[in-house]
C-alpha cells in the first residue's frame, strides 16, 4: 500500500448563514468551529494492463495471440484453438479475484507452497536438547533463525540491542514508547500529535540506509505482580488498618480484568554504505548510537511519550513470551524478586512449534495472524484503530503491527508519477470508466500534488496477531477480530499457509517480509 500524507481541514459553521450586523463579529467568530480533521488518500499501487490484468497480464495476453498465430501456422486450425484456450484460461485466472484483491493464480500458487512445505515437513519445529535441531537450543524459528543479537550504548549512556539479519544484511533497533493515549485530551492536542507523527514518517526518507520501519502496540492481561511489588515497597508499617486492608483489597481485586498495552517502534538499516561495503556489527552499533538520541527525541512530540532505546533483556524477554505467554508470570515473579531471569538469544525460541494453514501452534498457546488487503476507504478520523488495538476480553494477547517501507525523494517522486500515468491510463482506456476508476485517478493526481510540495511517500501494511492460551478459545477470537477490524475499517485477511512467517513479522524485530520473498516484489505488484 502506499501512502502520501494527506490532511483535509473542514470549517464548519453552526448555522448556514451569519448575519456579522445582527450578531456581531465576537458572536460570529465564536460561532465558527473547527470540523475534525480527517485522514486519507492511501493509494494501492497497480501496474498499467489491458481489462485489469495488469502489466504481466497484459504481456501474457499479448505473447498468448502470437503464440496463437504461430500455432495456425504450424498445426492448423487445432492447434490454435488449443494454445488459445491455455492462453485464456490463464487469463481468466489472473482476472478472477476475491473480495481481497487475489487472482486465482495466487491463491493457487499459495495452496502449491503451502503443500510442499507440509510434505517436507518445514511447518514443525522443535528444538532444545531433545529437539530437532542439531545444536540443541531454543533457536527462534523461521524467518529469525538466523538472527544474531548484541548489545551497544548509545550516546547517553542507556543501551539498546541490536539485531543482525546476515542473510539479507539487516540491523535493527528497537525504541520502547510509552504512549499516554487519547483519553481526556483535546482534540487540538490529538491533531498536533498525528501532525508530528506523519512528519517523523516523512522525515524517515531522509535517514541515510533505513529500510523499514514497524510500530507493536500490545495488548495483554495483566499478572498483577508488579502492581503487588509497588504496595509492598511503598507501604508503611505504623498505617492504619484500615488503609492496609483498603490496598490489600486494590492489590488482589485490581488485576482482574485489567490490561498491561506496550508500544515498540522498530527501526531497521540496510548493513552496507553507499558504495556497498559490508559493514560489521561495531561499526553499527557506532553509528545508530549516535543516531538514537535524536530518533527517539523527535518521538516524543508524536504522542510516544519516554521513548528510550530496548535493552537486550528486554528484547529476550518479550519475545519469549510472545512464543511461551505462560511464561510472562514466572518473569514478572522473578522481577518481583529482584531476580531477572538473564535470557540469551539462543533461549526465547520456542521448545515446539507447528504451522497449520489457518493457525499457529507454539509452546502454550495458538495464535492466528491476519494482514491486511484493503486500507480504509475514504477518509477516516484520528481514532479510527483505537478499538482494534484496545484489549478485547476474548482474546488473550494481541499485537497490532503497522508497516512501514520509508521512500526517498527521487524514488517516492518516480512512483507517484508512474500511478498517476497508470491511473490516467486505466480510466480512458473505456469509453464508461466506473467511479471508482475515477476516483483513483483523482487520488493518484492529488498524491502527485501533494509529493511536489514536499510531502512524503511510505509504503505500509498491518498485521493482526491474536493469541489464546487453549484451542477452544480461537473460534471466539477469530470472531473479535473480525469485528473489530470492522469498526477500523480495514479489510483483514487470514496469512493462509504463512502463518508462523507472519506471526513472526508481526513481532518487533524489524523483519522485512519484501527481502524474504520467494516471488520478487516487483513481479508480485505486476500480477
Amino acid at each position: 500500500m502506499s501512502s502520501a500524507t494527506a490532511t483535509t481541514s473542514v470549517i464548519a459553521t453552526n448555522n448556514a448563514t451569519i448575519d456579522e450586523n445582527r450578531m456581531g463579529p465576537v458572536a460570529a467568530a465564536d460561532n465558527v468551529r473547527s470540523a475534525p480533521r480527517t485522514y486519507g488518500n492511501w493509494r494501492q499501487p497497480v501496474s498499467a494492463g489491458i481489462a485489469g490484468l495488469g502489466s504481466l497480464g497484459t504481456a501474457i495476453m499479448m505473447g498468448g495471440l502470437l503464440m496463437t498465430i504461430f500455432a495456425m501456422m504450424a498445426g492448423g486450425f487445432l492447434g490454435a484453438i488449443i494454445t488459445l484456450l491455455a492462453v485464456g484460461f490463464v487469463l481468466l485466472m489472473l482476472m478472477t479475484k476475491d473480495k481481497h484483491g487475489l487472482s486465482a493464480l495466487q491463491r493457487l500458487s499459495t495452496i502449491i507452497g503451502w503443500q510442499r512445505a507440509k510434505m517436507a515437513k518445514h511447518n514443525i519445529y522443535r528444538s532444545g536438547p531433545l529437539g530437532r535441531t542439531a545444536w540443541g537450543k531454543f533457536q527462534l524459528p523461521g524467518l529469525a533463525a538466523a538472527s544474531q543479537l548484541s548489545e551497544f550504548q548509545d550516546s547517553y549512556g542507556r543501551p539498546f540491542a541490536l539485531l543482525f539479519y546476515p542473510s539479507t544484511r539487516h540491523f535493527t533497533v528497537v525504541i520502547n514508547a510509552e504512549p499516554d493515549g487519547a483519553s481526556l485530551v483535546d482534540e487540538e492536542q490529538i491533531d498536533v500529535w498525528v501532525a508530528h507523527w506523519g512528519q517523523w514518517l516523512a522525515s524517515l526518507g531522509h535517514e541515510p540506509g533505513i529500510v523499514a520501519a514497524s510500530v507493536t502496540v500490545e495488548s495483554a492481561p495483566d499478572t498483577g505482580i508488579r502492581l503487588r511489588r509497588e504496595v509492598n515497597h511503598n507501604i508503611q508499617p505504623g498505617s492504619p488498618a484500615i488503609a492496609q486492608a483498603m490496598l490489600a483489597e486494590v492489590v488482589q481485586s485490581y488485576p482482574e480484568g485489567s490490561a498491561l498495552v506496550s508500544a515498540r517502534v522498530a527501526l531497521t538499516f540496510k548493513g552496507t554504505d553507499r558504495n556497498g561495503k559490508r559493514r560489521k556489527e561495531e561499526d553499527m552499533g557506532r553509528e545508530l548510537a549516535s543516531r538514537l538520541p535524536a530518533l527517539t527525541q523527535s518521538l516524543n512530540a508524536t504522542g510516544a511519550g519516554a521513548a528510550r532505546p530496548v535493552t537486550a533483556q528486554e528484547l529476550c524477554e518479550a519475545v519469549r513470551i510472545a512464543y511461551d505467554p505462560a511464561a510472562a508470570v514466572l518473569i514478572d515473579e522473578a522481577r518481583g524478586q529482584g531476580m531477572a531471569p538473564e535470557l540469551q538469544w539462543t533461549d526465547v525460541g520456542p521448545a515446539g512449534a507447528q504451522a497449520f494453514w489457518d493457525k499457529y501452534r507454539h509452546d502454550s498457546a495458538w495464535s492466528v495472524t491476519w494482514q491486511m488487503s484493503q486500507a480504509p476507504r475514504g477518509e477516516v478520523f484520528s481514532s479510527v484503530l483505537s478499538q482494534l488495538v484496545a484489549p478485547h476480553a476474548d482474546i488473550d494477547r494481541k499485537r497490532v503491527t503497522l508497516l512501514y517501507r520509508p521512500l526517498d525523494a527521487a524514488t517516492a517522486a518516480r512512483m507517484v508519477e508512474a500511478d498517476k500515468r497508470n491511473a490516467s491510463f486505466r480510466a480512458t482506456t473505456t469509453n464508461r470508466p466506473s467511479a471508482r476508476t475515477m476516483a483513483e485517478a483523482r487520488a493518484a493526481d492529488r498524491t502527485a500534488q501533494e509529493e511536489a510540495r514536499g510531502a512524503g511517500l511510505v509504503n505500509f501494511g498491518m498485521i493482526v496477531t491474536g493469541t489464546v492460551m487453549t484451542a477452544e478459545q480461537i473460534p471466539d477470537m477469530i470472531a473479535a477480530i473480525d469485528n473489530l477490524g470492522a469498526t477500523a475499517r480495514v479489510l483483514l485477511r487470514p496469512a493462509y499457509g504463512s502463518q508462523d512467517s507472519a506471526f513472526v513479522a508481526a513481532l518487533p524485530l524489524g523483519v522485512v517480509l519484501q527481502s524474504h520473498l520467494s516471488v520478487p516484489a516487483g513481479l508480485r505488484e505486476a500480477l
